[in-house]
């Protein structure tokens, strides 16, 4: 990813004594009957750039699902704009990482954004001109307005996952939550949807994502490092620490570079590893 200035000092909507994103107090997240978080205190700030890191299996994605309502609390309480994720859902979008759409289902580029707007209107309701607005208006910032026409499966990945961050932001939403949206995608399509990330806190809009590139959480307002449960979470200085990230990733598992890169800020990561130092 191309080197992107700090993020400024302050929020950008409210002050110091604005209400928060989301909190949590004693939160613990099951799938089944495996814990995927333990315990946990947090709170994010509204209207920044929030970038979840950790290993594998940590618990980030189990965070998001939490966060738009989808997986209730096992124990403990959070809620997101003071209530409770399932009722803040309709302003929530979410855009996961993956999304299995049958090899055959004739759904075009513009099929999938217009399902953006369902939340709001329903599935049956005729769409009305500001509906067709916002999914042109969502198709024009990702660039997927001259594949409008195209079926899913004649896209490419990053065309594919365009359409899908397109979708999302095409819902009235006030909390965008992406599942690794830049993973594995062509530089064009990661540019996009990077720069998006950047340009919606400017909009008013609180943004939550999930990544393992420490330099794209270091360019981030707020960062989370999980680990199972929530190691550390705060400003990219206060948790981009040797000290948190060998508590999250492993001993041995960071390295710094013998002649670091001009604004280097963080330690690179040896090959992926999970909680336990495992890789």
């Amino acid at each position: 990813m191309t080197s992107r200035p700090a993020p400024p000092a302050e929020p950008r909507t409210g002050g110091p004594g604005a209400a928060p994103l989301a909190e949590a107090r004693g939160l613990e997240l099951r799938r089944g009957t495996h814990l995927a978080v333990a315990a946990s205190d947090l709170t994010l700030p509204a209207g920044r750039l929030v970038a979840v890191i950790g290993p594998n299996g940590s618990g980030k994605s189990t965070l998001l699902h939490a966060l738009a309502g989808t997986l209730p609390p096992s124990a403990g309480t959070l809620t997101v704009r003071g209530e409770s994720p399932a009722r803040h859902a309709r302003r929530t979008a979410f855009v996961m990482q993956t999304v299995e759409v049958p090899r055959g289902v004739p759904l075009t580029v513009r099929d999938v954004v217009t399902m953006g707007r369902y939340p709001s209107t329903g599935w049956f309701r005729r769409m009305r001109a500001a509906d067709r607005a916002a999914v042109q208006a969502a198709m024009d910032r990702m660039d997927v307005t001259d594949l409008a026409g195209r079926h899913l499966d004649e896209l490419s990945g990053g065309q594919r996952q365009r359409a899908y961050v397109a979708q999302g932001i095409a819902q009235e939403h006030d909390v965008l939550l992406l599942d690794e949206p830049v993973t594995g995608l062509d530089l064009v399509s990661a540019r996009t949807i990077d720069h998006l990330l950047h340009e919606e806190p400017e909009r008013g809009v609180s943004v939550v994502y999930t990544t393992h590139d420490l330099d794209e959480a270091a360019a981030a307002d707020h960062v989370v490092l999980m680990a199972g449960r929530v190691v550390a979470s705060g400003t990219p200085a206060e948790v981009l620490t040797e000290a948190h990230l060998e508590t999250a990733y492993g001993r041995g598992a960071l390295h710094r570079p013998a002649t670091p890169s001009a604004g280097a800020a963080v330690p690179f990561l040896d090959d992926p590893v999970d909680g336990a130092g495992r890789r």
